[in-house]
């Protein structure tokens, strides 16, 4: 999260994403407080939950096989979450991804480490197939999917690979999948595989947030539930939460109370102050 470059001219004869659109997607989170169903890490359930919370939405996150159906049926819009996969949280994901896709729910996949073992591999394949509306993941997770699925291209897989290496992967796996792809680094970018988008907002602090990432995957899938176009509600979550974790950054100690005034900022953030201060390119 730090500085945007792409699509800012609308070249492609797009129209770059307006401040106001943006602010009026925040007020459409606390007007209509979508429910929104999320499978993810457990490290990071609260912090999602209170994320969602702080902006109006009503967070679901079970796991419960038997109920899964219902839950999502219920839900404005879903989100998984890989990150621990065991045996009974993997099988509970593809049957999440399965009934969003059933039910016309939007749902939004974050590869959590996709390229560290055979198991996440085989999860991954199986959750693609279920069509993700929205893809989120660092630099590493989209070279990864992109890899896996032949689209590469030649480059190489780097523990540390920069949000820009990644950017040719990322509109290749958009256009393959037919999905929205976010990948989120000192500079958030998004991609339909046409349109791309750079989010400026952010601090360096962040990074040192343990599920923070998660919960950006969370407030993407609240932002789909109230904005159709899902490029537009991609850069929606990408930008709040950037701009949540800019202003809360001045007035914090460190990263602990970071997580806490992120929460607190979003509850507290009002259209103008977005629009003020958001960095859309």
């Amino acid at each position: 999260m730090g500085r945007g470059d792409a699509g800012a001219d609308g070249t492609m004869g797009r129209p770059v994403i307006a401040p106001m659109p943006l602010a009026d997607g925040l007020a459409g989170l606390r007007n209509r407080r979508p429910v929104i169903h999320s499978i993810t890490n457990p490290v990071a359930i609260a912090l999602a939950a209170g994320v969602l919370q702080a902006v109006g939405a009503r967070p679901v996150m079970t796991e419960a096989l038997e109920e899964m159906d219902d839950v999502v049926r219920a839900a404005a819009a879903v989100t998984v979450n890989i990150g621990m996969p065991s045996t009974a949280r993997a099988d509970a994901m593809v049957a999440a991804a399965a009934a969003a896709r059933q039910a016309g729910r939007p749902w939004v996949l974050d590869p959590v480490g996709v390229g560290a073992s055979p198991h996440r591999r085989g999860l991954m394949h199986a959750l693609l197939a279920n069509r993700p509306t929205v893809i989120r993941g660092n630099a590493d997770e989209v070279l990864a999917l992109a890899d896996m699925g032949g689209l590469a291209d030649g480059i190489g897989i780097d523990a540390q690979a920069t949000v820009e290496a990644a950017l040719p992967a990322a509109a290749a796996l958009a256009q393959a999948t037919a999905s929205v792809v976010m990948v989120t680094g000192k500079v958030d970018h998004v991609t339909d595989g046409v349109r791309s988008f750079g989010v400026a907002n952010g601090h360096p602090m962040m990074t040192r947030v343990s599920g923070l990432g998660c919960a950006l995957t969370c407030l993407t899938g609240a932002a789909l539930a109230v904005e159709p176009d899902p490029l537009t509600a991609a850069v929606l979550a990408a930008a709040l939460m950037g701009v949540a974790g800019e202003i809360a950054a001045t007035s914090v100690a460190g990263p602990a109370t970071l997580a806490a005034g992120i929460v607190d900022t979003l509850f507290g953030l009002d259209a103008r102050t977005f629009q003020r201060t958001l960095r859309v390119q």
